[in-house]
């Protein structure tokens, strides 16, 4: 592998990890594992296996959930047209699966199949193969067995799955220092099945009512880690937020990014900006400059405030660690050596411009109160019903989505199987095309998207990536079909 391949997820903190199997009374001590697993001769080969774990953040005993003995888990690598073929063993004590979040593959089948259920104690075969025409981009992936999504991201299932293309021939991007950054919080106890009870009933749904945030955050699994940036050079961090609940509004002291991917992969050409705001699920690639004085610079968590429940808003807070009013140090940028000064890139990919919709619709998100459940949260007034068919589309169409937040709380907008792009926000267009599979629809305000829906037909969702409310409600049965007999 190129040196610009290994990419950084490391593995200190978890050096001294036990296991504890769920399908047993052993406690295993962590074995040393391969960071990247990459594809070979067109084949992803991959043993993934979700287990229970224990580690040590900040002096503290953490008990959590993780693949492969990582936190997070392994980062999988492939190129357009590769096979992939994962055999995922369950040993966490309750169903689970796997979702390929931002892959456009199929939604059937042994695929990126959610409605597939796997129990603690079994093993699943997942295999597909990439388009060849799939874009380059940082992708990932996480359990999506509905009731249990949120506990089982919460407590530390998460990885990275990056798509190696046209994008990283770029000669400038190709010269850059490469580091992928999984944003993601951790609390004590995630990890614990049935954990919520014992925080007493109330206390647990309000929890999850605003959308659990954790006590610790970490970049791959590490609390304020350092990364080097050569003076002259170029630093390409691939950013992605793991989190369930909690944004980043990210900063780099003395440094603007300049963005060259979002969810979907490249945009035309590169965009500086001061900020960087990624919800739940949403993922970017920036370029950073070696231009500043050689020191150490701090990646800064600005405070950011995602809305609450009115009166309950004090009720309802964040807790230790949390993202209202806090700023937090994720990582240090430092430089260190020096090389000839890198340009920055002048074009990249570019993003094609969609036709004129052939149908467009409109999503309401809101909350309410369920009898028997408590408040749920709601998309056109509705929670999730598994056997229901929110909406039906026909494959080789393009339409546009208007998503309008009338709650209280942002809430970030995941459609599975086909990206799409922004058309506008408060009836704005936005500044730059770009290929999206999450969207964040801030409180009060309407988002509009164009989706192409290409290539594959079959049953999928869509739904809020604040996973306790997708769990809590807010998500919505999507069928792609070759002809529509009937639009809903």
């Amino acid at each position: 592998m190129k040196r610009r391949q290994f990419l950084t997820l490391s593995g200190s903190t978890v050096a001294a990890v036990l296991l504890s199997r769920c399908a047993s009374n052993n406690t295993t001590q962590a074995r040393p594992s391969p960071t990247v697993i990459s594809s070979k001769g067109g084949l992803l080969d991959v043993d993934l296996e979700a287990l229970s774990m224990n580690t040590t953040l900040s002096g503290r005993q953490f008990h959590l959930l993780g693949y492969n003995d990582r936190i997070p888990g392994p980062l999988l690598q492939a190129q357009p047209g590769d096979t992939v073929r994962l055999r995922f063993t369950n040993r966490i004590g309750q169903p689970t699966n796997l979702h390929y979040h931002g892959l456009h593959v199929p939604p059937t089948g042994n695929a990126d199949n959610v409605f597939l259920k796997i129990p603690s104690g079994e093993t699943l075969t997942y295999e597909f193969t990439l388009p060849e025409n799939h874009p380059a981009g940082l992708f990932w992936y996480h359990p999506h067995y509905h009731g249990y999504v949120a506990d089982q991201v919460f407590g530390g299932l998460a990885g990275a799955f990056i798509v190696r293309g046209e994008l990283d021939e770029i000669p400038e991007i190709k010269a850059a220092t490469e580091h992928v950054l999984l944003l993601k919080d951790y609390d004590p106890d995630a990890g614990r099945i049935g954990s919520r009870a014992t925080r007493g009933m109330m206390g647990a749904h309000m929890a999850q009512m605003r959308g659990r945030e954790g006590a610790v955050v970490t970049v791959n699994g590490e609390i304020q880690p350092t990364f080097n940036l050569s003076a002259g050079g170029l630093l390409r961090l691939r950013l992605l937020n793991a989190s369930s609940s909690r944004f980043y509004r990210l900063s780099l002291e003395e440094h603007p990014f300049y963005l060259i991917a979002t969810d979907g992969g490249a945009i035309a050409e590169p965009v500086e900006l001061r900020e960087l705001l990624l919800s739940p699920g949403e993922r970017a690639e920036v370029l950073v400059r070696g231009d500043r004085e050689p020191g150490q610079y701090r990646l800064l968590n600005l405070p950011y405030d995602r809305g609450g429940m009115g009166m309950m808003g004090g009720m309802m807070g964040r807790g230790p660690g949390g993202s209202a009013n806090v700023t937090e140090t994720l990582a240090t940028i430092t430089y260190h050596g020096q090389t000839d000064v890198l340009p920055l890139p002048k074009t990249l990919i570019p993003v094609e411009t969609l036709p004129e919709p052939t149908q467009t619709r409109r999503f309401l998100l809101n909350h309410g109160m369920n009898p028997g459940r408590g408040m749920v949260f709601l998309i056109n007034g509705r929670a999730f019903d598994h056997q229901r068919i929110d909406t039906t589309v026909g494959l080789n169409t393009v339409e546009e989505w208007e998503l309008i937040n009338t709650g209280v709380m942002d809430h970030p907008f995941h459609l599975h199987t086909n990206h799409f792009q922004i058309a506008s926000v408060n009836g704005t267009p936005p500044p730059y095309r770009a290929w999206k599979d999450t969207v964040l629809v801030p409180f009060g305000q309407s988002v509009r998207i164009r989706i192409p829906f290409r290539d594959f037909g079959g049953k999928t969702v869509y739904h809020c990536h604040i996973l306790d409310h997708e769990d809590l409600g807010m998500m919505g049965m999507l069928a792609i079909q070759d002809e529509v007999a009937i639009v809903k």
